[in-house]
């Protein structure tokens, strides 16, 4: 199963961003979102920005991923 994970962007050096997930800093490759920008929302798969999204619907879906870790955790 694979599984994209919407991060925001916090720099851009060329085709590639730093992205924030969790408070844990990646960097990932916009070549397949060209037109991405610095505070957009993005799905990460593979190192990859695959899609620009909603900041809304990246706010629920990190919140969910919240609520799911919290769950496993207690």
């Amino acid at each position: 199963m694979c599984l994209a994970v919407p991060t925001k962007i916090i720099s851009i050096d060329d085709n590639i961003a730093q992205v924030e997930f969790g408070g844990v800093l990646r960097t990932v490759s916009l070549d397949l979102v060209p037109e991405a920008k610095i505070d957009d929302y993005v799905l990460v798969h593979a190192g990859f920005a695959i899609q620009i999204v909603d900041e809304e619907e990246a706010l629920k879906t990190l919140e969910m991923f919240r609520e799911i870790i919290e769950h496993e955790v207690s």
